[in-house]
């Protein structure tokens, strides 16, 4: 196959948000998972201050580990069929659900059929004696709620408000047509991942085109918001920092 002409792109890398189609992220191998292709999502190299990764796992693939001190995780399966053994109890997921293990967890993941999954580590940032455990679920069961009053904008927390945890997991969904009702400019960093839909998402000062596939790092006091076009909704699922004051 020969190629001609330009090669065009609408990844967008700044000092404080990027935006990073599937098309240009390059594959890697961990040394932690068998016969698994990986994809860094974000990482400290981009600013980020967590690490994510698109894995993809073939059937009998996966990971036996145990994080380092401190460092929490949460595993989300897009599809396929996987076992997890997460701190002694063993679980069955399948597309939909998600693993949060607490910081220093002892887990495997084996692949009963070939699985992508999203994969995110942290650092905890510790509170008072307060401990977060771990949590098993299914996004399907997770009862939605309806986001600052606009039906039709449906938000799912996977994990608890709870001071113990220092990090949120949430699903928005948008119909066609439907947006954020503000621009947002705050503190916390987001990882997010387009699970569906497509839309145009505002970052900085400009206005990206956006779709399933998709990663998106914000860092924080980047203004952002979110318009959802095309005829199917929108959903993206997204990491943010919580709970925990300023460092100074």
């Amino acid at each position: 196959m020969s190629q001609s002409g330009l090669v065009v792109s609408r990844a967008v890398v700044r000092r404080n948000y990027a935006v990073l189609p599937p098309e240009g992220m390059a594959t890697s191998v961990l040394p932690e998972w068998r016969d698994t292709v990986a994809r860094v999502l974000a990482a400290p190299a981009m600013g980020a201050r967590f690490a994510q990764y698109l894995l993809e796992v073939a059937p009998g693939g996966g990971t036996q580990q145990a994080l380092r001190e401190g460092v929490q995780t949460f595993l989300y399966l897009l599809e396929g069929e996987a076992e997890l053994e997460l701190n002694g109890k063993s679980h069955r997921l399948a597309a939909g659900g998600f693993a949060y293990g607490k910081p220093g967890s002892r887990f495997g993941l084996r692949a009963a059929s070939q699985t992508r999954l999203l994969w995110l580590k942290k650092v905890y940032v510790p509170f008072e004696r307060m401990h977060p455990g771990d949590l098993v679920g299914d996004e399907a069961k997770v009862k939605g709620e309806t986001y600052m009053g606009i039906e039709g904008l449906l938000l799912k927390t996977l994990l608890p408000a709870d001071l113990a945890f220092d990090m949120a997991m949430n699903i928005f969904t948008f119909p066609p047509g439907f947006s954020l009702p503000v621009i947002e400019t705050h503190v916390m960093e987001h990882g997010l991942y387009f699970l569906q839909g497509q839309g145009v998402y505002y970052l900085g000062e400009t206005w990206s085109e956006v779709k399933a596939g998709d990663f998106i790092w914000m860092g924080p006091y980047v203004p952002q918001g979110f318009y959802a076009t095309g005829g199917t909704p929108s959903r993206y699922l997204y990491y943010k920092d919580v709970h925990r004051d300023v460092e100074l």
